[in-house]
């Protein structure tokens, strides 16, 4: 049996910084050989500004090759490699790569059967689908950033969030874009708007605008639905464990949990409604109760009670004392040409009943070009090492 789901399947891979190199990492991770186009001179490989990190990062068990597009002759490489391709993806600005004579009506024409994967801001039409950005715009085009901080400062600042919530819609997508293929012998484009995408992890508050007219707006750690709801001080510097208690039957558990069994029946928070009225009290106390403990201990007592909690990690926390992620073996240690041993390698998300995928590195700029240009495409010696001197492969 086959146990790579998608062994047999190329993928060129024409994406730069997460949302892109996200989407196709999980291709290549489930056995699609994913060819990532590069250009040397472009910044920002993998993550933003991140370099090096990024793309070990976000571009796992991919192939290399640097080309430009730039040049005819590259267009013309690109062209040859996209008929060989089952599936092409790319996340420029919308409209970017039909201006070089890619668009999937283009590429249509050199593979019928392609599956096109387009993933930029706005999507491809509509006044403004050509706007360049990156996430970290986006999130606020989106309205995180409205949503987020304290609500008497400024709107938070939360970096490229919509970045990671895009690539889950483009998998599926893709998925079923091959599954699509398998059965009916169509290749399909699909346009996959990265903003539409961030949307619908804000429905509750856009149909509490439309149905009461309320506008959602920044809360701190507040939640309207949950109390007590905050990160709490613990012992140690800097040490948190967020707590969240959304029903009586958990808030009673909490207070168990905190010696004070009494306390669940105090007028001041027998209920909801009056906890929220009294949240700022209600803080008060159980910071007392938590800044006496370690963050460990407060989430194992929560939890052990019924009530969510957890630590508020640090990267120290994670590669070193989370034993859920040392049990699932999430981090792996990889050999990187030139760096020697990569200790903080992620692993994949995600783990099927008949495959696991390991951590696999990324490749190194332009790694496999002699195996994609020579073999894959057949090109000769010394026609290569003209395309090299003449920077088309570079």
């Amino acid at each position: 049996m086959k146990h790579n789901l998608l062994e047999g399947i190329r993928v060129m891979d024409i994406t730069f910084f997460i949302t892109g190199p996200l989407t196709t990492e999980a291709l290549a991770y489930l056995g699609a050989e994913v060819i990532k186009v590069e250009r040397q001179n472009r910044l920002g490989r993998g993550a933003s500004g991140s370099g090096m990190t990024g793309s070990m990062q976000q571009s796992g068990g991919k192939l290399s090759i640097t080309l430009d597009f730039a040049n005819p002759k590259g267009l013309e490489l690109a062209r040859r490699l996209i008929a060989t391709a089952d599936v092409v993806v790319e996340n420029l600005a919308g409209g970017a790569l039909a201006k070089r004579g890619l668009s999937y009506e283009e590429i249509k024409k050199i593979k019928p059967d392609i599956i096109m994967l387009s993933s930029c801001m706005q999507g491809q039409t509509g006044p403004y689908a050509t706007h360049a950005a990156s996430g970290h715009k986006l999130t606020a085009l989106s309205g995180f950033n409205q949503i987020s901080g304290w609500p008497d400062r400024e709107p938070g600042w939360i970096g490229a969030y919509t970045d990671f919530i895009a690539p889950r819609f483009n998998i599926i997508a893709l998925l079923a874009a091959l599954d699509y293929r398998k059965r009916t012998g169509k290749g399909q484009y699909l346009d996959i708007s990265q903003n539409e995408a961030g949307l619908q992890f804000l429905a509750p508050s856009i149909l509490d605008y439309n149905v009461n007219h309320r506008i959602a707006d920044r809360m701190g750690n507040q939640s309207p639905s949950s109390i007590p709801h905050n990160a709490y001080r613990c012992l140690g510097e800097d040490r948190w464990c967020a707590i969240s208690v959304s029903t009586d039957e958990e808030w009673h558990s909490l207070c168990e949990v905190i010696g004070d069994p009494a306390l669940a029946q105090d007028p001041r928070f027998a209920t909801l409604l009056a906890r929220k009225e009294n949240e700022q009290e209600l803080d008060s106390l159980v910071n007392g109760w938590t800044s006496t403990r370690t963050a460990e201990e407060v989430m194992a007592s929560m939890q052990s009670a019924g009530v969510s909690a957890g630590v508020v990690e640090t990267a120290e926390d994670m590669l070193d004392h989370d034993p859920q992620l040392k049990a699932r073996r999430f981090f792996s240690e990889l050999d990187y040409p030139g760096l020697g041993k990569y200790h903080a390698a992620p692993g994949t998300y995600f783990r099927l009943s008949k495959y696991a995928p390991e951590a696999k590195r990324a490749p190194l700029m332009g790694e496999h070009n002699e195996y994609v240009f020579k073999q894959l495409l057949g090109i000769p010696d010394a026609e290569y090492e003209r395309l090299v001197s003449d920077g088309v492969i570079s």
